[in-house]
């Protein structure tokens, strides 16, 4: 499954803001444009991560992945 996500972009001053719009929290800033591209990708890919490990224990191991 390929799932997209939206990231917002602006510049204000030196720094460049991002955050995605699909998922509250994901915000991030860097210097660079492509840095701050990477950055919440990286920060995305964590976050859906520990979203995904939470609902797993949650389950209390009585569930079937699809």
């Amino acid at each position: 499954m390929n799932i997209e996500y939206t990231a917002v972009i602006k510049q204000e001053g030196d720094w460049w803001l991002g955050w995605i719009e699909e998922v509250p929290g994901i915000n991030c800033q860097e210097k660079d444009y492509e840095e701050l591209k990477k950055t919440l990708a990286i920060t995305l890919g964590e976050a859906l991560e520990f979203n995904r490990q939470d609902a797993l224990a949650a389950a209390c191991g009585g569930y079937e992945a699809q």
